[in-house]
């Protein structure tokens, strides 16, 4: 089940934001529906930028 989105001005980590995305993908077991490509792009987009933040907080 995916979370809830942050708060404004709240980021999740890359962690949070991959576990939803390996929801997505082995709760529909088949080829994404529109509505599901679309919630999956936006994941994969958070999932990015949640890691760059996180390299650069590493670093």
């Amino acid at each position: 089940m995916l979370t809830t989105p942050p708060a404004e001005g709240r980021a999740r980590s890359a962690e949070a934001v991959n576990a939803d995305i390996r929801a997505l993908l082995e709760r529909t077991r088949r080829r994404l529906s529109d509505a599901e490509r679309a919630e999956y792009e936006g994941l994969v987009q958070e999932y990015a930028a949640a890691s760059r933040r996180e390299m650069t907080t590493a670093a």
